[in-house]
């Protein structure tokens, strides 16, 4: 397929060349052990292809907030054993003021870590000259990191323009994935937007309206379009404020010919905690004292059939508050029908967001689904339809 960026597949002959690649290093880490390996096991592919065709490896990665200072606690140092056992070949730890002379003396297929590049108080600001220094380091950029393509920092989008730039592996999935979701996807097109506010996803919803024939609407953000509509939520979680734009946007959907789904039973709970006494009821006979913690079954069921009907969904927040037994109930089955449905080869699913993988680990379901983006806030801000920096620069 052609594509709008270059890939590994373009990079001609590597032996000896020096590749900064951008990877995710930033994972969480208590006492000293990595407790989640999951953004070093997506950089393996690249670091490894790339070394197998004689390259010199340098990888670029933030770790934690430093804000241009440096702190040992997050130096990238912390990382380099775990990376190493996950890439299942040593890697070298390069302290940033012998770098050149370290790089100058590696081997062909050797793999290194440069440190932490929020050291550098210009990696955020993208300065100039933090893009000099790191460009002198490379003869070749890679840039494999989505989850940091939002931002236009000096590794992340200044290097595109100083060396030539190719998407890595993982980068060239998530852009496929994203291309087959809202790009150019198979119409009939749902998507599944759920989470606490709508403040937080006002920008989302009104892009996706444009963009997707079923707008389905859970969390607590569908309580505040409930309300819009005239119905009585008790005490649930709801931005009355905000239900003037909820009625702007499905106005807007009105418009745009796409259909918004908002449940129509509700499970409801007089306390929120784990497994209190709950009722099923429709939305309209939600008590004062009472509060919507869950989709109601016979509206997951419509959800399911309208799943069916689709080509493509796109998937992000759960439908109620998942932590929390019972109320994870329709979250995790309209996520298996989206699996099923995934893998009989009927839909093509792609989600993501913190909560949206949690929930749809929890489900069982993950591996089903057609693509999962670990990426948050870039993802967010795809689907708002905003460009990201990282990206564009490839696409130069």
């Amino acid at each position: 397929m052609s594509r709008p960026f270059k890939t590994l597949d373009d990079m001609g002959d590597l032996a000896g060349k020096r590749v900064l690649v951008r990877e995710d290093l930033n994972v969480p880490m208590a006492d000293g052990a990595v407790t989640d390996d999951t953004r070093l096991r997506a950089a393996v592919q690249t670091v490894a292809e790339l070394a197998d065709k004689g390259a010199k490896v340098i990888v670029l990665a933030h770790f934690g907030r430093p804000k241009g200072q440096r702190n040992p606690e997050m130096s990238l140092a912390l990382v380099t054993k775990p990376f190493e056992q996950v890439l299942g070949r040593p890697v070298r730890f390069i302290d940033d003021e012998y770098a050149v002379e370290v790089i100058e003396k590696m081997a062909e297929g050797e793999v290194g870590i440069l440190e932490n590049t929020r050291f550098d108080p210009g990696e955020e600001k993208n300065a100039p000259e933090t893009v000099a220094r790191l460009a002198a380091l490379g003869d070749l950029y890679v840039n494999d990191a989505f989850s940091a393509a939002h931002r236009a920092h000096a590794s992340t989008e200044g290097l595109a323009h100083k060396l030539p730039a190719y998407a890595g592996r993982q980068m060239e999935a998530e852009l496929d994935a994203l291309d087959k979701a809202l790009g150019n996807p198979e119409h009939p097109v749902a998507a599944v937007v759920g989470g606490a506010k709508v403040s937080s996803k006002l920008d989302v919803l009104r892009h996706l309206v444009e963009k997707v024939d079923h707008l389905i609407i859970g969390g607590g953000m569908a309580n505040t379009f409930l309300a819009a509509r005239g119905v009585n939520v008790g005490k649930s979680l709801c931005e009355h404020d905000l239900t003037g734009t909820a009625e702007e946007i499905l106005d807007a959907a009105d418009k745009a010919n796409c259909t918004v789904h908002l449940p129509y039973d509700v499970v409801v709970a007089k306390e929120f905690r784990a497994n209190p006494p709950v009722r099923t009821v429709n939305v309209h006979e939600v008590a004062e004292d009472e509060m919507i913690l869950d989709v109601g079954p016979a509206a997951t069921e419509a959800l399911a059939d309208v799943l069916k009907n689709c080509r493509t969904l796109v998937w992000n927040g759960p439908l109620g508050a998942f932590e929390t037994p019972p109320f994870d109930t329709a979250t995790v089955a309209l996520a298996k029908t989206a699996a099923a449905l995934t893998k009989e080869g009927s839909l093509v699913s792609v989600a993501g967001g913190g909560d949206t993988v949690a929930a749809l680990n929890q489900a069982g379901v993950a591996e089903d689904f057609s693509f999962i983006s670990t990426a948050g806030g870039a993802f967010l801000e795809w689907m708002e339809g905003k460009e990201l920096p990282g990206v564009a620069a490839l696409q130069k």
